[in-house]
């Protein structure tokens, strides 16, 4: 363990991969906050998003929040590919390899197993890719992860999701700074047709149609996608952003190797409580992902869908500004810890 800035760094070392390929010095940077009861049972654990850091989303860990840290130890580590952690941007590994979920879960494993002692997560809470990995979590360590709850993910990246992504790509890798598989300068053109590209799926119809981006003090249409997408991902590294959409679409917790791509099996493995909440206008995760899923969760302690109400797409699952699917959530989250 390591200690940089305001996280720490877990050094896996030479870990082998899904892919066969092993990576090289791996390491995974985390955040911890509240305290480990003497019982070790207090965890939970709360991966990140899409080109997320853990100063992204720790606006959720707060007391008497969602994720309350004077009740439980959270840890956040950060996924690869976001920069703390081993990315393009920070790694001499070239190429990158092809990490997947099921390497990021198997080293934040390792880290709770190996610097904690902790055998039982109280909780594994994810939105979008966060909720991807909880899904992996559920799946393929079934005796260590107590509940799960999934906002805005499911168990495998769907053909339409996909599709989203590849459009995102395309976007991105039109800059003329991608050449032979990288990129070899920062890419603003590129970065600004992805956030243009982004601002069309990650929000509703209904989001536009009613104007609501007013609510949130933008003067016209126009005002709103400049000052809140054209730069969205200017802050990240491009080659980091490939290797994290790399990763969105590899996700299926039925590639974990004990399942062998059979999703019925894989569904069926889990054993912890589960709450599903996608986003009613959710176009990245559809809701009927979740139906298909929530049918085939059979040895689950509880299973249920609660889709958020609202009309703000894939964002109602991170609510750091909307005070109503904030409560939706801490409601439902706070009747799943008491469960």
């Amino acid at each position: 363990m390591a200690t940089s800035g305001d996280y720490q760094v877990f050094h896996a070392g030479d870990a082998l991969l899904q892919s066969g390929v092993v990576f090289p010095s791996l390491r995974l940077a985390y955040k911890t906050y509240g305290t480990l009861n003497a019982r070790k049972d207090n965890v939970i654990v709360y991966p990140t998003s899409f080109s997320a850091q853990h100063t992204d989303t720790e606006w959720l860990v707060q007391r008497g929040g969602i994720l309350d840290p004077e009740r439980f130890f959270i840890v956040i580590p950060n996924l690869f590919g976001n920069g703390l952690s081993s990315s393009p941007s920070n790694s001499e590994a070239t190429p990158f390899p092809a990490i997947s979920y099921h390497d990021a879960v198997a080293i934040q494993r390792r880290l709770l197993v190996e610097q904690f002692g902790i055998s039982t997560i109280a909780l594994v809470y994810g939105w979008s890719m966060g909720g991807m990995q909880a899904y992996h979590w559920a799946a393929c360590h079934p005796d260590m992860v107590e509940r799960a709850a999934i906002v805005c993910g499911s168990a495998r990246c769907s053909p339409y999701n996909h599709v989203f992504l590849e459009g995102v790509k395309a976007a991105l890798t039109a800059d003329p700074a991608f050449r032979d598989g990288r990129f070899v300068a920062r890419p603003a053109a590129g970065l600004r047709a992805m956030g243009r590209v982004y601002a069309g799926w990650a929000m509703s119809h209904a989001y536009y149609r009613d104007e609501v981006w007013r609510d949130f003090g933008f003067s016209s249409l126009e005002d709103y996608l400049t000052r809140s997408w054209d730069e969205a991902f200017s802050r990240r590294d491009a080659n980091d952003l490939l290797a994290q959409i790399g990763i969105w679409q590899r996700g299926d917790i039925s590639q974990c190797p004990e399942f062998g791509g059979d999703m019925v099996r894989a569904l069926a493995a889990i054993k912890a409580r589960v709450l599903l909440m996608p986003g009613q206008t959710d176009r990245y995760f559809d809701v009927s992902d979740n139906e298909e899923e929530i049918s085939r969760l059979v040895n689950a302690k509880s299973a249920e869908l609660r889709p958020i109400p609202s009309i703000h797409g894939h964002r109602a699952g991170n609510p750091v500004n909307n005070p109503a699917d904030r409560a939706f959530i801490t409601a439902e989250i706070s009747a799943l810890l008491q469960s």
